[in-house]
Formats: structure tokens, C-alpha cells, sequence
């Protein structure tokens, strides 16, 4: 009996059966900073316009067409990319040294410890 009340509990849930495999949705792996940049159509609203050469992370990007779109036919969408940054950030990333010395490291690593005797 205990059987019975816990294979129909797993079947309210939705639990023990495997879900048929033509239903089976193949996702890409989602990257954290993945962004979504908007390209307008070719007969764009002026809200979009706005938001051209904005990026959004793409789980925060305004949905489309735009709350305030008025075109029946709005033909605008999202461009992808790996990150939401664009181009190097950093001087150094550019090629500019900050601290004027572009060498390897020539200080000598000491030794563990600060006391006399633990050198």
C-alpha cells in the first residue's frame, strides 16, 4: 500500500518518468557577462534608436519590440556578444606602462619570515 501512495505521489510531482527525448530542449551554455546589443530595423522607432550602441546583459536587455514601439511591424533585434565591455580596459591591456617599467621583475624574492632568524 505504501508502494502505491508513493508512486502516485511521484506522479502528481512529475517525478520517476523521463521525459520524452523529441521534447528534450538543447540550451548553450549561458556565460555570466553574455550581452545583447539592439540593431534597429529598417524603419526603427525613436525609442530604439536611443539604445543603439548601448549593451545590456542579456538577462537584463529590454524585451522586443519595445514597450513604447509604435511600428505594427518592428523589425529590430539583438546583436550578441561574449561580454558586456568592449575593448581593452586597462593601460596595460593597451600596451601603456603605467609604472614606466616594462622588464621582468628583477627584485630578488626574500626569503619567508621577517625576524633575523628566520632567514
Amino acid at each position: 500500500m505504501s508502494s502505491d501512495v508513493l508512486k502516485r505521489a511521484k506522479s502528481l510531482l512529475g517525478l520517476g518518468r523521463e521525459p520524452e527525448p523529441d521534447t528534450v530542449s538543447r540550451k548553450k551554455p549561458v556565460q555570466i557577462h553574455h550581452a545583447v546589443g539592439i540593431v534597429p530595423g529598417p524603419r526603427a522607432c525613436s525609442e530604439v534608436r536611443k539604445l543603439v550602441g548601448q549593451r545590456f546583459l542579456s538577462r537584463e536587455a529590454p524585451r522586443l519590440p519595445l514597450r513604447d514601439c509604435d511600428r505594427p511591424d518592428c523589425s529590430c533585434r539583438y546583436e550578441h556578444h561574449e561580454d558586456r565591455r568592449r575593448g581593452p580596459r586597462r593601460a596595460r591591456e593597451m600596451g601603456v606602462a603605467i609604472d614606466g617599467y616594462e622588464g621582468e621583475e628583477q627584485r630578488e624574492k626574500l626569503k619567508r619570515g621577517r625576524r633575523k632568524g628566520d632567514r
